[in-house]
């Protein structure tokens, strides 16, 4: 019972601090403090779940396979700015 309670609290706490980073990040948006490119860049992992979950099927599948993505697009990131770091390109 206390854990189903406990992850109740936890789920609404996450939904909060979702849709209040929205908020600021539209808010910095239309204030032109932040780029709407960068703050979109915040979508790709949402957008490689759905994708994800629409051909897996099963969510745990789906948040594995996006964790993967990201893994390797983040390893892709590093190799790609050390090189063009090291060769000046």
């Amino acid at each position: 019972m206390i854990e189903n309670l406990a992850i109740g609290l936890v789920l609404g706490l996450i939904g909060i601090g979702v849709l209040g980073i929205l908020v600021s990040g539209i808010k910095n948006v239309v204030n032109g403090k932040s780029d709407i490119k960068r703050v979109g860049a915040m979508g790709v992992p949402v957008v490689v779940f759905v994708i994800s979950y629409a051909t897996l099927g099963s969510a745990n599948q789906a948040g594995v396979a996006t964790m993967m993505f990201m893994i390797v697009a983040m390893i892709l990131g590093i190799v790609v700015t050390g090189t063009r770091g090291t060769f000046k390109f």
